[in-house]
């Protein structure tokens, strides 16, 4: 069984040298093809050697390329009756990938495969464990509703699906999987441990302009726009409950205070001096409970902005280098 591989690179390079090292560890003695997408115009072009049997896309675009759009790239270069797609600041742990690959060849694969994540943190040159299971999904078998990367897709069901919507900023997983589910393919999260994602320590303020910057707080509108009429739109307004949730929160204040004046305006205040007050007890500390509540606003106005926007529309043009 052939396997192609989709690394898109999004200002990760400094891990990257991680991240093919692993995969050259799990790739062993395997028949595979590997891809390289630079998803930004600005991305740097020093990047670290790369193994043989790696090829290096760089589109000719004016602005970076969604993830789904860099990810749709690299799928169609690739090959591979299976597609391993692997951020560039994800360790592939070699015995998931066996055992993932023994599942695909199976009499009746699912669409796609994922597992368990650890999160490590790189800070001020000490590394240091983050959340154990950053997706929680846990380490025992079982169907699963998306896949994020890591995520072994089958060719085929993923070709059929149409790939990855490459007009959302953010939400491409959880999209994806909605349509392959809606034709009757299934997705597995198996164990052991999948592999190790690498970051800056988090959470951080910082990351909250990072992602608005980078338009990551969109996707959420994006998606319920694209959706309009269709079916997934229920599935979807769930998924973004809690930023309904704050939206109404903020939304009332003016309400309040056009309604009922400066009292009434006080005692929406007590709201989120409340919901602050559970959080930290939930969080046990102040400032985490402050993060997860700017967190909520940030990703809420940023759901009004992509609903009104749309989606990005996205150029094709692309420059291959051979490496």
């Amino acid at each position: 069984m052939t396997l192609g591989v989709t690394i898109p690179c999004y200002r990760q390079e400094r891990f990257l040298p991680r991240t093919l090292a692993a995969l050259d560890v799990a790739l062993r003695g395997r028949e595979w093809r590997g891809v390289l997408v630079l998803a930004s115009p600005s991305e740097s072009a020093d990047l670290p050697p790369l193994p043989p049997g790696w090829s290096v896309l760089r589109p000719a675009v004016s602005r970076a390329l969604t993830p789904g759009a860099a990810r749709n790239l690299g799928f169609e270069a690739c090959g591979g009756e299976w597609v391993l797609f692997v951020d560039a600041d994800v360790e592939v742990n070699a015995a998931w990938l066996a055992r993932a690959l023994d599942v695909a060849r199976g009499s009746a694969p699912p669409a796609g495969l994922w597992g368990r994540l650890e999160e490590w943190f790189v800070d001020a040159g000490r590394e240091r464990p983050g959340r154990p299971d950053l997706y929680r999904v846990g380490d025992h078998d079982h169907d699963s509703d998306y896949l994020a990367t890591l995520a072994l897709y089958r060719r085929d069901a993923l070709a059929r699906a149409g790939g990855y919507e490459p007009r959302l900023s953010s939400e491409e997983d959880f999209e994806l999987g909605l349509r392959l589910r809606q034709q009757g393919e299934h997705l597995r999260s198996i164990g052991p441990v999948a592999g190790r994602h690498w970051s800056a320590p988090r959470p951080s303020f910082g990351e909250l302009t990072r992602r608005w910057r980078t338009g990551l707080c969109f996707g959420q509108g994006q998606v319920l726009r694209l959706y309009l009429g269709r079916r997934g739109l229920a599935q979807h307004l769930a998924r973004q409950a809690h930023y309904f949730g704050m939206l109404a929160l903020l939304l009332a204040a003016p309400i309040a205070g056009a309604a009922g004046g400066a009292r009434a305006l006080l005692l929406w205040a007590a709201l989120p001096l409340l919901l602050f007050a559970l959080m930290t007890l939930r969080k046990r500390s102040p400032r985490l409970a402050l993060h997860s509540l700017l967190t909520w606003a940030f990703n809420a106005a940023g759901m009004v902005v992509g609903f009104v926007r749309g989606g990005v529309p996205q150029p094709v043009a692309v420059r291959s280098t051979a490496c």
